[in-house]
């Protein structure tokens, strides 16, 4: 169970040259460009982290009594914040354990996390991720565009609770922000934002990486406050922010970023226009 993961990761490199290069590419935008012998090593390593990680969510929500390690970095930026009493906007990204994160993040926030998530188009896949993550202690809320969707943060916020949102994807037809980043102009979600000066609630930067068999590591950021009636100026202050602590994180852990999407920079590093955005 300790050495078949790495080798089917590798397997499916191989067997998918178009995310790998993918892959590769996004290597390139973080740790800057090397020789191709270095780009296939790296990206073999993201390939069998991602089978050790995916491996190791299901062993805890198989019910045979696995148990993750978990330790943490930073954690006072956590503690500073709560103190408000406002709740927390945990963000974070597809990196080591992400399919973990509301048990990796317990480290932080010990009286548990509720995970929003962009609806699974596909309900019965939706039903069963959901049960195994209810399985771990994960309350997760799956949210759109809807006018009502923000409710149920809302009010776990109100109750002191944190609520984890992820900011390295941007689905069709969400808003979002352009900011810098990887050397580049990306999207980041607007979700956060707009929840963070609608709650109060302060936005607090949280990655996750794997150590070893089972064991993670939550690297918490200072967190980013938001008046509740935020300027445009503000609001895009706050999502160059939380973008910065994802790149710090990245450079540091760049074989531990599973963004095999195709969704990538929208323009050059640089360019002088309104950063607000609708697709």
């Amino acid at each position: 169970m300790r050495h078949s993961p790495p080798a089917f990761g590798v397997f499916f490199a191989a067997v998918l040259p178009e995310v790998r290069r993918r892959v590769e590419q996004n290597l390139r935008r973080v740790r800057g460009p090397r020789s191709r012998v270095a780009d296939t090593l790296d990206s073999a390593a993201v390939f069998a982290t991602y089978g050790r990680c995916l491996t190791e969510a299901l062993l805890l929500a198989s019910g045979r009594g696995y148990t993750v390690a978990r330790r943490s970095r930073g954690v006072e930026h956590y503690h500073a914040c709560a103190a408000a009493g406002r709740g927390v906007i945990i963000v974070t990204a597809h990196t080591g354990g992400w399919d973990i994160a509301g048990q990796i993040l317990g480290v932080v926030h010990p009286e548990g996390v509720m995970l929003a998530m962009q609806r699974e188009r596909d309900a019965e896949a939706r039903a069963i991720q959901d049960a195994a993550r209810q399985r771990a202690g994960v309350q997760v809320v799956h949210i759109g565009d809807g006018p009502l969707d923000a409710l149920p943060l809302l009010n776990h916020l109100r109750r002191g609770g944190a609520v984890a949102m992820q900011i390295d994807r941007v689905p069709p037809g969400m808003r979002s922000r352009e900011v810098a980043f990887l050397g580049a102009r990306w999207r980041a979600p607007e979700g956060p934002i707009a929840l963070a000066a609608i709650s109060g609630a302060p936005i607090l930067p949280v990655f996750t990486h794997r150590l070893g068999f089972l064991e993670y590591e939550a690297v918490v950021s200072p967190a980013i406050w938001l008046p509740r009636r935020a300027t445009e100026e503000e609001r895009d202050r706050a999502a160059a922010a939380m973008m910065g602590a994802m790149e710090r994180f990245l450079r540091a852990h760049p074989t531990q970023w599973f963004h095999f999407t195709g969704e990538g920079p929208v323009a050059p590093a640089g360019r002088g226009e309104d950063n607000r955005r609708e697709d």
